[in-house]
């Protein structure tokens, strides 16, 4: 079957449009680096947003509160990184869009 482009707006929708729900998903597993988010995202859910996307996203939810940051310093183990870690609020975001996408795929 081939794609439709209604069909191509819909992922590029679930996808890229909604790359704040990938990030919050992966860093309920852990800390993560901006770099590693990005490669992360390919890795798991097989798209690949770009790296500067990603740090607009990170920046928009650590402003929002749903996550904050952590450095490490510079040291013999390696380079100085920002990693980024969810909050409590970034917990309760994500359940309700989890929640949400839930009763809209019973719905459709």
């Amino acid at each position: 079957m081939q794609e439709t482009a209604a069909y191509r707006r819909l992922v590029r929708k679930l996808t890229v449009e909604n790359l704040w729900l990938y990030v919050l998903s992966l860093l309920k597993e852990g800390p993560l680096y901006g770099y590693e988010v990005a490669k992360r995202i390919e890795e798991r859910f097989g798209f690949k947003p770009g790296r500067v996307t990603c740090y607009i996203v990170l920046h928009k939810l650590q402003s929002e509160g749903l996550i904050t940051s952590a450095s490490t310093g510079a040291d013999s183990e390696g380079p100085q990184r920002k990693y980024y870690i969810l909050t409590r609020e970034g917990e309760k975001a994500l359940k309700m869009a989890r929640d949400f996408l839930k009763e809209l795929a019973e719905r459709l």
